[in-house]
């Protein structure tokens, strides 16, 4: 067996990367929970195209009227497939990174899927049925909405936390940014990847209100996901020692269009000279954060923490007239 087929097995079996490892599982397992809670009770039944595999699927399902071919259906068959193509086109470590979301989130819709119809438990979690539409009437579309949004926000805040990934329609971003737009920020690709699928929806449905309800939900995913998975900070500080630093410069700058502070260090018990990569990146660069570590140097020692302000090139920086005078805090103290 060579050496690279050893490395691909090699994993510490410590105590406290056991620990970690199903703690990070957990996680992961939570948020694809929820995701799935979310997009079957109060996404797919309303058709609110929010983007992602399950805005794809009520589009599919909407072209191809196919009994058996329900959304829930749809969304399991291209979250592996998308799981493949990203196996094939990223390699292993991006595969690895959204392997336990890609088992477990179809699981739960298509289990989710079959509460929310209406001829089970008497209709309770069926939000478009005769029970709740006979009570609420309209009302029942924008708080589906408000909840699908909120549910999914949280799943995929989970999922990051945990070290893991959603991938779905991710996937596509990525790909293009490796192959197609390797100059573009992977962030505007997820934009406009989310945006085509959203506006898509929208010719497709030829509902302006569910189409404008189902831009509610996105925004409102990405805020709670920024609450939770950022504790309301707006970045990441990470700090990476590897002997591949300059590959992991290199691939900074030219997949996050940011670069890096390199630091001259030395090992604490080693006592050999390092260096030290100091990088920030938001929330939604931390996945291709991740990506390029795993793949140019997967041995590579890194420590990320969340920044409570960053300001600079790149960064928002607060305007002077909204900084409180020196003397005034004073003067309150």
């Amino acid at each position: 067996m060579s050496e690279k087929i050893k490395d691909l097995f090699r994993f510490d079996f410590s105590k406290q990367n056991i620990i970690r490892f199903l703690k990070n599982s957990l996680l992961v397992i939570l948020g694809s929970f929820l995701i799935a809670l979310g997009t079957a009770i109060f996404v797919i039944p309303f058709d609110l195209v929010t983007g992602g595999v399950s805005g794809i699927g009520i589009i599919l399902n909407k072209l191809i009227p196919v009994e058996w071919l329900t959304v829930d259906v749809w969304v399991t068959i291209l979250t592996w497939v998308f799981f493949f193509v990203g196996l094939f086109f990223l390699g292993k470590n991006f595969a690895l990174q959204t392997l336990i979301a890609t088992i477990f989130y179809p699981f739960f819709l298509l289990i989710l899927s079959k509460m929310a119809d209406p001829n089970v438990l008497n209709g309770y979690f069926a939000l478009n049925g005769p029970r709740y539409a006979e009570q609420f009437g309209q009302m029942v579309l924008p708080i589906a909405s408000i909840f699908g949004g909120l549910f999914v926000g949280a799943g995929c805040a989970f999922t990051f936390l945990g070290g893991g990934s959603s991938g779905g329609a991710d996937v596509i971003s990525f790909i293009l940014v490796k192959y197609v737009f390797k100059k573009t920020k992977t962030s505007t690709l997820f934009f406009i990847v989310d945006a085509t699928i959203i506006f898509g929806g929208a010719f497709i449905m030829k509902n302006m209100v569910v189409s404008l309800l189902g831009i509610i939900t996105a925004f409102l995913t990405a805020i709670v996901i920024d609450k939770i998975f950022l504790g309301g900070s707006q970045a990441f500080v990470a700090f990476i020692v590897s002997d591949k630093y300059e590959e992991i410069n290199d691939a900074v700058i030219h997949k996050l269009d940011r670069t890096t502070t390199i630091i001259e260090a030395t090992g604490g018990y080693s006592k050999q000279g390092k260096q030290l990569l100091m990088l920030t990146f938001s929330i939604r660069e931390y996945s291709t954060v991740q990506s390029i570590i795993n793949t140019v140097d997967k041995f590579a020692f890194m420590t990320i923490s969340r920044a409570h302000e960053i300001n600079g090139e790149g960064w928002t920086r607060p305007s002077p007239s909204n900084e409180t005078p020196i003397e005034n805090n004073t003067e309150e103290k």
